[in-house]
């Protein structure tokens, strides 16, 4: 298991890797067009089974680490893993 930490402009998501992970790292296209600026051109990271702020907009790094350290969203109170399904929201 591997957890991913996604830089971006003003903080970071944090999201956690787990074996059988289907999500996409990075889109620079979406609907066969390219993304604008206001929603994160020229890389956004795209995690449809979790809650939109770890769908970072702007990516500017990714960091691979050993061990679930929380971001940005997750210091200032947001759920670890953010499952719509499971209503983590708020942590």
């Amino acid at each position: 298991m591997g957890f991913d930490r996604c830089g971006v402009e003003g903080g970071d998501a944090e999201v956690t890797i787990t074996p059988g992970w289907h999500g996409e790292v990075a889109r620079r296209d979406w609907n066969g067009e390219w993304l604008v600026p206001e929603h994160g051109w020229p890389a956004r990271l795209l995690v449809p089974h979790l809650y939109l702020w770890k769908s970072a907009k702007w990516v500017r790094g990714l960091e691979l680490l050993d061990e679930d350290m929380p971001g940005f969203w997750e210091q200032n109170g947001y759920h670890m893993r953010g499952d719509p399904w499971r209503e983590e929201r708020y942590g």
